[in-house]
């Protein structure tokens, strides 16, 4: 399932269109539950992802399915209101569209959101984790096929995929917001399963501490070409055979509303912080 390069074109010329003057200092990409977290910001303009082509709406509760553009602390937002899923059977083109479409407008910073299940002892439902680095489990690749040279040298580097100088940024941001939050080793699986216990444990020994079923994706496209990137996850739940209960997207989603008011918090906390910094 090779991207469709002329859809990704489609799809960066139709919102350059609809927004001629905007040049994103941010791009954000929202994962399940955070798309709440725009209602702090000052919108100028949305657009509903079924009108961008090749993108087509979510298939997943806890995603808005918008785009959005906003103004907060001098820096204009473009915001992915949710995001598609290598799972969802639709190859990697609206997978990677929006880092397509934020390279493309010259954006280089992007903030990665996302729900994960907890593996590391002490953890708890509404913790924020900060990605340090990630393991890519989901036996495929979104470069595998012809090389566009959109996405910088054939053989990406991902030795510092998680750009150091912002995660050290988004801590701050917590620690500003009475936030206790920690970095730490993010596991993309393909999804849509969640693990089974077997598997945590087995991930637990390679030092992972926390799961999910995205971001790694966008991350390896948006570091490959050139892009700056952080990660946030909120910790939703403990991962199979950790705690006692069946996993669920329902627990997911009632987590990071009853967390929405933190996580936003902090997420515009890290934004005043990107004004005082050249991106």
């Amino acid at each position: 399932m090779e991207m469709e390069y002329t859809v990704l074109e489609e799809a960066a010329m139709a919102i350059q269109e609809r927004w001629p003057d905007t040049q994103p200092d941010v791009g954000l990409i929202l994962g399940s539950g955070w798309s709440d977290v725009v209602d702090a910001l000052e919108v100028k303009d949305s657009l509903n992802y079924a009108s961008v082509p090749g993108l087509g709406r979510p298939g997943v509760a806890g995603h808005a399915g918008r785009l959005v553009i906003a103004e907060i602390h001098g820096l204009e937002l473009m915001i992915f209101q949710g995001r598609r899923h290598f799972y969802e059977g639709d190859g990697w083109t609206p997978v990677a569209l929006p880092v397509y479409v934020l390279k493309s407008m010259g954006t280089k910073t992007v903030l990665l959101t996302n729900a994960a299940g907890g593996t590391r002892g002490g953890m708890q439902p509404g913790d924020l984790m900060v990605l340090r680095d990630h393991i890519n489990g989901m036996g495929t690749n979104p470069l595998i096929g012809e090389h566009h040279s959109c996405w910088g040298p054939r053989f990406p580097d991902q030795t510092n995929v998680y750009d150091p100088e912002l995660r050290a940024l988004l801590l701050k941001a917590g620690e500003s917001q009475g936030e206790s939050m920690t970095e730490g080793v993010y596991l993309a699986g393909s999804g849509p399963t969640y693990e089974t216990p077997a598997e945590i444990k087995a991930f637990m020994t390679l030092g992972v501490d926390a799961v999910g079923m995205s971001t790694v994706p966008e991350a390896q496209l948006a570091h490959a070409s050139g892009m700056r990137v952080a990660a946030l996850s909120c910790i939703t739940n403990l991962a199979a055979g950790i705690g006692d209960e069946n996993l669920s997207h329902e627990e997911v989603t009632d987590t990071t509303r009853a967390s929405m008011d933190r996580m936003t918090s902090v997420l515009m906390a890290y934004i005043e912080e990107l004004s005082r910094v050249a991106l």
